[in-house]
C-alpha cells in the first residue's frame, strides 16, 4: 500500500471513530510494542495493548459524529518513515449531550513502512489549533508586568 492510500485509510478510520467505532482506527495502527498514542482524553500510551484500550475508551465517548475535514499542514517522508501534521475538524455528541459539539484537533501522525504497507506508529492529537499565550499554554495563567 502506498502512503497516500494509508493516509486515506487512516482518514476513513477517524470518520468511523467519531461515531464511536474504534475498530478501523485500531486496524491502521502497528501492533508493536513501540506504538504510541497521545490523545486529548488522557496520558500518552505505549505498546499495542495500551494503545488499543485507549482507542476503545476514547471512541466510546463519541456518538453520531461527522468528520468535516483533514487539513494537511505538512508532510515529511523518507524511505521508511512519514510524518504528517494535520488539523482535523469534526462534530460529535459526547457523553449524554443532546447536541453535537464542534472539535478541532492539531494532529501529528507518524507512519512506518512495515513490509509492503504503511502503519501508524504514533499519533498525537490535542485541541491547540489557535495561537496561545505561552503562559496560558503552560498552565501558568496570565502573568502581568
Amino acid at each position: 500500500m502506498e502512503l497516500d492510500e494509508a493516509v486515506e485509510q487512516c482518514h476513513e478510520a477517524w470518520r468511523a471513530f467519531v461515531t464511536g467505532d474504534p475498530g478501523p482506527a485500531q486496524a491502521v495502527f502497528s501492533h508493536g510494542d513501540d506504538v504510541t498514542l497521545a490523545n486529548p482524553w488522557g496520558p500518552p500510551w505505549r505498546g499495542w495493548a495500551q494503545v488499543s484500550q485507549a482507542l476503545a475508551s476514547a471512541a466510546a465517548r463519541y456518538r453520531d459524529g461527522q468528520m468535516l475535514s483533514h487539513d494537511e499542514v505538512s508532510r515529511h517522508v523518507s524511505a521508511d518513515l512519514a510524518c504528517l501534521l494535520e488539523t482535523e475538524r469534526f462534530l460529535a455528541r459526547v457523553g449524554d449531550r443532546a447536541e453535537a459539539i464542534p472539535f478541532a484537533l492539531r494532529v501529528t501522525t507518524v507512519y512506518r513502512r512495515e513490509g509492503l504497507d504503511w502503519r501508524l506508529v504514533h499519533r498525537h492529537a490535542d485541541a491547540i489549533t489557535t495561537p496561545q499565550l505561552s503562559d496560558i499554554a503552560l498552565g501558568l495563567g496570565y502573568l502581568s508586568g
